[in-house]
């Protein structure tokens, strides 16, 4: 599958099927850090992906207001 990073922005490949979770384990990404999505949807953590999937990883990004 193809994973898309931000901030940097770069790609990887990662072969094989997997859960998010799976995903974010073998990338050493702290799962609580980063918005996964497939096709413009949010996925979950349990989430599986295929060999042929596209993800994208944005960071979560948080403020207050004033």
């Amino acid at each position: 599958m193809k994973v898309i990073l931000r901030n940097p922005r770069r790609e990887l490949d990662i072969e094989g099927d997997a859960t998010v979770r799976d995903v974010l384990r073998r990338l050493d990404i702290i799962p609580d850090t980063v918005l996964v999505i497939r096709e413009g949807e949010l996925l979950l953590k349990t989430d599986q992906l295929t060999d042929a999937d596209t993800i994208e990883l944005r960071p979560v990004i948080s403020g207050g207001a004033r």
